[in-house]
């Protein structure tokens, strides 16, 4: 016996096939198979009046922490805190405890996403054995086992031979390469951005010609190789100019930029708080206004979290040795409609379009939107609901937000994922 989903009078915004109107959609066995007025009736039915049907949003960048680190998120919390975040599809990053290097690490990472049964949880692999930046690793065997892409993410590939090695490597699988863009030799150890609070607080200061060297000198493989490429987390202006100088020369380069670059800069470290200790670091107001711009011009391919989980115990330590990363997955959409929608630089269908079709062409699945016979992944959301940040309120299993007590806009009401209601019911 098929089973029936029903969604009415929902203002249905898909921006792959251009569709921004009021209408009925209906999944049947878990596949997208009408979308428009639809008269007859389902077995299940939600009355969406008021409220965005969209495409199930998509996450190219979490840290759920599993293998090795399991007490600070595992699989099955980030798989429950991404469905009621809305997200239907979310991609992993290999900088495990041990590394994602090989199929088997690939196939361990998706059967536990499986067994959770939230989210589809795709991963990445690393680029290089470890992570070291030495020897490529072994990316063939972990595409066919279903690596969606390749990075040393945490790291940047220093050596410009090992990472134009491993772009030709992938273009053999026609998978994206990931770029964690810094320059170890402008990072060094630093901390926070180097400006004004790292010299008064006297802490090491990573100067944005880290990020800014490397993604250039990745542009120039690119210009030899041809192969798509991805820059990961951009967060200075320097990089927005790199760039549009790329888009102009027509070459196969996306990015993405994460909620904290477009909301917080360098002046939340002047309290030496770790919650607003990321990599890469928070940067100046000039830089969020030059991405902001970029995300109106459409230089931006992707909005994606970087949802990065911490003990509590970690975050307590000193900013000098304080692990890096925010826990935003949960509160990532409102984050994004008070940094994009509210201001007036993207409506909802081009918020939509960075959390959906775009991110899924990056990784080559076929998701993102709600085309007939496509995988019945839909995410409900109430554009008018404000509600307050309250970190004690995550599935996720860490704490480590500085967005408690925000109040932002736009609630997902219902999480549907191959036509299964996995948050909302």
């Amino acid at each position: 016996m098929s089973t029936e989903l029903l969604i009415k009078n929902g203002r249905v915004i898909d921006p792959a096939n251009g569709i921004d109107k009021k209408c009925d959609l209906l999944i049947v066995d878990g596949l997208i198979a009408e979308l428009g007025k639809i008269e007859k009736s389902a077995q299940n039915v939600i009355d969406a009046t008021g409220k965005l049907v969209t495409p199930g949003l998509i996450d190219i960048h979490v840290h759920f922490r599993e293998p090795g680190d399991e007490e600070e998120e595992t699989i099955a919390s980030g798989s429950a805190a991404a469905v009621a975040a809305g997200f239907t599809s979310v991609v992993c990053m290999p900088n495990t405890n041990p590394p994602i290097e090989n199929e088997t690490d690939v196939e361990y990472i998706h059967r536990k996403g499986r067994q959770a049964r939230k989210t589809h949880v795709y991963t990445m692999g690393v680029i290089t054995k470890k992570r070291e930046g030495v020897e490529l690793a072994e990316m063939g065997f972990m595409a066919e086992a279903g690596a969606v892409g390749f990075t040393d993410d945490g790291n940047g590939v220093q050596n410009p031979a090992v990472m134009l090695r491993a772009l030709k490597y992938a273009a053999m699988f026609d998978v994206v390469i990931a770029q964690h863009c810094q320059d170890d030799n402008f990072a060094g150890q630093g901390v926070m951005n180097a400006g004004l609070h790292s010299t008064i607080l006297g802490l090491p200061g990573a100067d944005a010609l880290a990020e800014e060297a490397m993604l250039w000198r990745d542009i120039q493989l690119v210009k030899k190789t041809n192969v798509r490429y991805h820059a990961q987390h951009i967060s200075t202006a320097g990089a927005v100019e790199l760039i549009r100088a790329a888009r102009k020369d027509s070459l196969p380069i996306t990015c993405e930029v994460t909620p904290h670059h477009l909301l917080l800069t360098e002046d939340c470290c002047a309290e030496v708080d770790t919650n607003y200790k990321v990599n890469p670091p928070l940067r100046t107001a000039k830089d969020i206004e030059a991405l902001k711009e970029a995300i109106a011009e459409g230089l931006i391919d992707a909005l994606a979290t970087d949802h990065a989980p911490h003990l509590q115990s970690e975050k307590e330590l000193e900013f000098l040795t304080a692990p890096f990363g925010i826990a935003s997955l949960e509160c990532a959409l409102g984050l994004y409609v008070k940094a994009l929608v509210e201001p007036g630089i993207l409506d909802w269908p081009g918020l939509i379009k960075l959390m959906t079709e775009k991110p899924a062409k990056i990784i080559g699945v076929d998701k993102g939107t709600l085309g007939k016979g496509k995988q019945g992944d839909v995410t409900i959301i109430n554009p008018n609901a404000e509600y307050e940040i309250d970190v004690n309120k995550f599935r996720s299993k860490s704490r480590n937000c500085p967005y408690n007590g925000w109040k932002v806009t736009g609630k997902v009401e219902k999480t549907i994922v191959g036509g299964e209601i996995r948050f909302g019911a």
